[in-house]
C-alpha cells in the first residue's frame, strides 16, 4: 500500500509547489512587517518557499526543512546537499535544541594528507577536488530536524524538485559565479555537469538540475537511506574513485547528525541561545560579549574609535583561544566552562590599553587549564517557534566537484581541519592538535546560528555566512542592538569589522567611517579596507510585531504575512 501511495502523495505535493512558486519571475525582497511569520535567506526563492510551508501548516522548523532544500537548487554556491550546518531552535514549549549536522573526515584520512614530503602543506589539495571533500551531513540533518516539525518529507521537499526539474531564472549574481569558476567546473569534474554551458551564462538563463531532481526524489521516498545508501551513495563513490578521493559508502552509511546540548548565557538581561562545539562560534561568540559587557560602549557611541578598539581587542583574545583549545568535543576535552567563565574573561581583557593595539604576537592563548562560502536563514512562525540555521559548502561552490549522475556539489571542508597545526586554512585561522584530521572527526567550524530571547521569549533570530568573519560580525549584531538600541534594517547593513588575532590586520567595509578608520591607524592598527563579507539574515519581533531583513550584500529575501 506504501509504495502505491507514495508516488500519489509526491505528485500531489510538487502539483501544490508548482503552483505556488514562480521561477522566472521574482524579485528579492529586503524588509518586511509580518503579523504571523517570516523568514530570511540567501534567495528569493527558498524564502518564498518556507513562506508556503507555513501557509500550508508547517510549523518553523518544516520550513527551515524547505527552505534548505530550495537553496541546494537555486543557491549552489553554499545551498547544499553535499554540505553540513547547524541548527538552533527555540520551541514555544520552552525547549532549545540545537543539531550538528557538520561534515565528517572520511575513514581514510589522516592528520597528514595534505602534506608534501617535506612536511609542508599542500593548499590546493585541501581546497579543490575530491579529495577536499568531507562525508556530507545536511540530509541527516534535515531528518533529524524532523522530529521538531509535523509535515512529511515529501512536502517540505516538493518545491525543490519543481525547482530542480523545471529550473529557475538565475540572478546577476549566479551568473557572475558560475561564469567566473567555470574552467574549475570542466577540470576538476569527472563527468558533465548543470553548471558549464558553451556560452557564458547570463542573468535570467534557466538552470535545469535533472540529476539533483532525481537525488530530491529519492531522499523524499526514502528519508536518510535515500541519500546515504542505495543509489545515491553508490553515485558518490563512484565519484571518488574516478576523481582520486576517498569517501566510501561505509563512509555515508556511518554518518549521523547529532543533538547537542546548547549553549546559552546572559549578555545586559538578554538570554542567548547559539550553537555549542564543533561551533566555535558560540564560545566565541560568549568570550567577546563577555569582554565588552562592562564596558560603557554606549557612551562612546556606535563606530566611534573607543568602542571600535574594545570590540577589536576582545576579538583578537577569542580567536587566540579558538586556536588553542577548540576541536571537535567528541574527539578532544575542551575547558568550555574555563573559557566563559566571567573572572576568566575579566582577566583575558584587563591588559587592554585604551588608545594602544595589544599586538598578537603578546597575546597567547588565555589559560593553562587543567582538565565565504555559507548561507544562513532565520524562521518564526506564528506559533513562536524560532529557527536559526547555518550551512555551508565552505568556499564558494565547495571543492568545485559534482557528483556524478547525483546533480550537487561536494564541500571542501577538510581545510577547516588543522592540516598542519599552525599552518592558516582558507580563512587564515591557525589551529594546533585539538583540530588536527582524524577518521570520523567533525572539523571546527565558524557557523554561528543564534536566537535572543527577551523575557523568556524569541526576540531575535539571527546569523550570517562569511567564514572566520562569521563571530565578528554576530557579536556586531547583537551589540548594534542591545547595547546602541540599533533598529533591525540599519544593524543588518551597517558596515562590519573584523579581527582574528591572526594576521594582524584589522579588515573594515569600504562603508566603514573614515573618521574611526583614520583613528584606529593613528592608534597603530593596521587597517585593510575589503569588499563585503557579512550576509545577515535578522529577524526581530518587538511587541508582536515581526521584522524580517534580508541583506543590501547579496540576493537575500525575505517572505511572510
Amino acid at each position: 500500500m506504501r509504495s502505491f501511495l507514495f508516488p500519489l502523495l509526491l505528485l500531489l505535493a510538487l502539483t501544490s509547489a508548482a503552483q505556488q512558486v514562480d521561477p522566472y519571475h521574482y524579485s528579492s525582497r529586503k524588509y518586511m512587517e509580518a503579523k504571523r511569520f517570516a523568514v530570511s535567506s540567501a534567495h528569493p526563492l527558498a524564502s518564498g518557499a518556507g513562506a508556503q510551508i507555513m501557509r500550508e501548516g508547517g510549523n518553523a522548523v518544516d520550513a527551515a526543512i524547505a527552505v534548505q532544500l530550495a537553496l541546494a537548487v537555486v543557491y549552489p554556491q553554499a545551498g547544499n546537499l553535499g554540505g553540513g550546518g547547524f541548527m538552533v531552535a527555540r520551541m514555544a514549549d520552552g525547549r532549545s535544541v540545537t543539531i550538528d549536522y557538520r561534515e565528517k573526515a572520511p575513514g581514510r584520512s589522516h592528520r597528514d594528507m595534505y602534506l608534501d614530503s617535506a612536511g609542508n602543506p599542500v593548499t590546493a589539495r585541501s581546497l579543490e577536488g575530491h579529495l577536499a571533500a568531507g562525508v556530507p551531513g545536511t540530509v541527516a540533518g534535515l531528518v533529524a530536524s524532523q522530529a521538531y516539525g509535523r509535515l512529511p518529507l515529501s512536502k517540505l521537499i516538493a518545491p525543490a524538485i519543481v525547482l530542480a526539474e523545471k529550473g529557475f531564472a538565475i540572478t546577476e549574481q549566479e551568473a557572475h559565479g558560475l561564469n567566473r569558476l567555470r574552467d574549475m567546473f570542466i577540470r576538476l569534474n569527472t563527468q558533465p555537469n548543470a553548471f558549464v554551458k558553451d556560452t557564458p551564462w547570463k542573468t535570467g538563463d534557466t538552470l535545469i538540475q535533472q540529476d539533483l531532481a532525481n537525488t530530491l526524489r529519492r531522499i523524499a521516498k526514502k528519508g536518510g537511506k535515500g541519500f546515504y545508501s542505495g543509489e545515491t551513495a553508490r553515485l558518490v563513490a563512484a565519484e571518488m574513485r574516478r576523481g582520486g578521493g576517498i569517501i566510501t559508502e561505509t563512509d555515508m552509511a556511518a554518518y549521523k547528525a547529532v543533538v547537542r546540548q546548547p549553549l546559552e548565557f546572559m549578555f545586559r538581561g538578554y538570554t542567548v541561545i547559539t550553537m555549542p562545539l564543533p561551533s566555535s562560534g558560540g564560545i566565541g561568540l560568549q568570550q567577546m560579549l563577555g569582554m565588552v559587557e562592562d564596558f560603557p560602549l554606549e557612551k562612546t557611541g556606535f563606530h566611534s574609535p573607543e568602542a571600535v578598539q574594545r570590540m577589536i581587542e576582545a576579538e583578537r583574545r577569542a580567536y587566540a583561544d579558538r586556536a588553542e583549545y577548540l576541536g571537535d568535543p567528541d574527539f578532544v576535552k575542551v575547558p568550555v566552562a574555563q573559557l566563559t567563565d566571567k573572572k576568566y574573561l575579566q582577566e583575558r581583557i584587563a591588559d587592554y590599553v585604551a588608545g594602544k593595539p595589544s599586538p598578537s604576537k603578546s597575546i597567547k592563548a588565555g589559560g593553562p587549564f587543567e582538565s565565504t562560502e555559507t548561507t544562513h536563514l532565520s524562521v518564526v512562525d506564528a506559533e513562536g517557534n524560532a529557527v536559526s540555521v547555518t550551512t555551508t559548502l565552505n568556499g564558494s561552490y565547495g571543492s568545485k566537484v559534482v557528483v556524478g549522475g547525483a546533480g550537487f556539489l561536494l564541500n571542501n571542508e577538510m581545510d577547516d581541519f588543522s592540516v598542519k597545526p599552525g599552518a592558516p586554512n582558507l580563512y587564515g585561522l591557525i589551529g594546533t592538535e585539538a583540530n588536527a584530521i582524524a577518521p570520523g572527526k567533525r572539523m571546527l567550524s565558524c557557523m554561528t546560528p543564534t536566537i535572543v530571547l527577551k523575557n523568556g521569549k524569541p526576540y531575535m533570530v539571527t546569523g550570517t555566512p562569511g567564514g572566520s568573519t562569521i563571530i565578528t560580525s554576530l557579536f556586531q549584531t547583537l551589540v548594534n542592538d542591545i547595547v546602541f538600541g540599533m533598529d533591525a534594517k540599519s544593524n543588518v547593513n551597517a558596515p562590519k569589522f573584523h579581527h582574528q588575532w591572526w594576521p594582524e590586520d584589522v579588515r573594515i567595509e569600504k562603508e566603514f567611517p573614515a573618521a574611526t578608520k583614520a583613528a584606529l591607524e593613528k592608534m597603530g592598527y593596521p587597517v585593510k579596507v575589503g569588499s563585503p563579507w557579512s550576509r545577515t539574515e535578522l529577524i526581530r519581533i518587538v511587541d508582536g510585531k515581526i521584522e524580517a531583513v534580508g541583506d543590501w550584500r547579496g540576493d537575500d529575501s525575505v517572505a511572510g504575512e
